[in-house]
């Protein structure tokens, strides 16, 4: 008899989401722990657990150039690792999917991404198109020079029951520092992350899953994220620009989504680390029409809210080119950001153009045109009385280490009242949410730094349904 489950992946990017080789460790850029927790009775009729894993390592392992078990002999190997590891993700939501309703779903996403960019390889996209050489700068970590786009080293430790049979756990770690040894985890200048998970499952009522998030930098590695994803079951999620798969069944579409979610922030990452409370992302063209892959005319758009208490407002009436132009409040009423008595400049740390826009209000602050394979927009939040409304944090600090909370954020309501930009005289594009995540982004530290935080009972709530979208917990 199946009680419960839980299903998990993994997938480290390059800057851009430029997938690169695969890692000389034990495991790949991407992979899974997926399965079943089995219930049968003794003999004295208590219960007895087993777990039923759904991925096997040799799956995981599976890199460019191998067939995927079950494909036809006729099928071509594909030796690209780019296109390879959009292929290997579909093979392992089948071997993940659970049939529900209104659709099947796959696994959570950890995310995991080194945002060190050799500059003079030319690897990534500028706004999705071609890019030339140019000399390193500020902007831009490599340190070490050529081959600082690694990937990392990766370690798998597959969920199972505890001894007692009463803890579910299991995890995966790593580092970028391929020379880390027996160094690992022992602190020092080496980068590390990890994500461990566990539930008690004889805990009355079933307890819940919880996920705990390490992630430190190194002297080499100075720009690292690592997010927990809930992403859309089929299409494009945040930031790619082919099929993935993901947790949430029915996407999000503002105005009507709530998220819920428990997050400690047991150490916070140093004063560059953009913590984000929640991290939403899509997609969509500048005249309103959904993305459809053309890496040249999709833009992705993000928007976070970042938590971290050392996190300044860069938007300010003296540069006004860090701000949106408008801000909508919780009653439809707008303000334009030359408004200095009105506008709320201390709810915005900056907002970035797409690059790609041909009638962005001046002066404006273009988007890092590397950082996707297409253009991006990005507007992050701070905590500020105006966002009171829909739930989240109203000052510094809130969230914050030493204040672990349970949120309730009305995400659809927020994000439909941000600023997005769009070509004038087009029709409105639909905000729809593929990617709802949470997690840090440790923006080029000046030294090695350290965030821990764990997060529990994730849900994404959609009217239609009115529970949770995300239920596995």
């Amino acid at each position: 008899m199946r009680r419960d489950g839980l299903r998990v992946a993994w997938e480290a990017w390059n800057f851009c989401n430029e997938v690169g080789r695969e890692a000389p460790g034990m495991g790949s850029p991407r992979g899974a722990d997926c399965f079943d927790l089995e219930t049968s009775s003794d003999e004295h009729g208590q219960p007895v657990y087993s777990v039923a894993h759904l991925v096997t390592d040799a799956d995981n392992r599976l890199g460019a150039g191998d067939p995927f078990p079950g494909s036809s002999p006729s099928t071509a190997p594909i030796t690209d690792a780019d296109l390879y590891a959009p292929a290997k993700e579909l093979y392992l939501g089948d071997r993940c999917q659970v049939a529900d309703s209104p659709a099947p779903w796959q696994f959570w996403m950890v995310m995991l991404k080194n945002g060190n960019l050799d500059t003079t390889a030319a690897i990534c996209p500028e706004n999705g198109r071609p890019a030339r050489p140019f000399p390193q700068t500020s902007r831009f970590p490599c340190p070490g020079g050529a081959g600082c786009m690694n990937q990392p080293l990766l370690f798998h430790n597959r969920t199972a029951l505890d001894d007692a049979g009463r803890w579910l756990r299991g995890g995966m770690f790593g580092t970028y520092d391929l020379d880390a040894g027996n160094r690992l985890g022992a602190g020092g200048d080496v980068s590390f992350y990890s994500v461990t998970w566990e539930k008690e499952v004889a805990a009355s009522g079933g307890g819940g899953w919880a996920f705990h998030h390490k992630l430190r930098t190194s002297s080499k590695y100075p720009w690292l994220m690592l997010y927990l994803r809930s992403d859309a079951t089929r299409g494009f999620s945040g930031g790619y620009h082919y099929d993935t798969r993901g947790m949430t069944k029915r996407v999000p579409e503002s105005p009507d989504f709530k998220v819920r979610l428990t997050l400690e922030v047991k150490q916070g990452g140093g004063r560059n680390s953009q913590f984000y409370l929640m991290d939403m992302g899509s997609c969509w063209k500048n005249d309103g029409r959904a993305c459809d892959g053309d890496t040249a005319t999709d833009v992705t758009r993000y928007s976070e809210m970042i938590i971290n208490p050392s996190t300044p407002a860069w938007c300010r009436p003296s540069r006004i080119d860090q701000c949106p132009p408008w801000h909508t409040f919780r009653n439809g009423s707008r303000v334009h950001r030359t408004d200095g008595a009105r506008f709320p400049y201390g709810a915005y740390h900056v907002y970035c153009s797409p690059g790609n826009a041909a009638r962005a209000e001046k002066p404006t602050t273009y988007c890092d045109p590397y950082s996707n394979p297409q253009a991006q927009e990005i507007l992050q939040l701070l905590p500020h009385p105006v966002w009171g409304e829909f739930g989240y944090p109203t000052a510094k600090g809130q969230g914050w280490v030493g204040d672990p909370r349970a949120w309730e954020l009305d995400v659809g309501a927020m994000s439909h009242a941000l600023y997005f930009y769009q070509d004038p005289g087009t029709p409105p594009a639909r905000r729809r949410w593929t990617s709802l995540d949470v997690g840090t982004e440790i923006y080029i530290s000046d030294k090695a730094e350290a965030a821990e935080w764990t997060l529990s009972g994730f849900d994404v709530l959609v009217p239609e349904q009115q529970q949770a979208s995300n239920s596995c917990w």
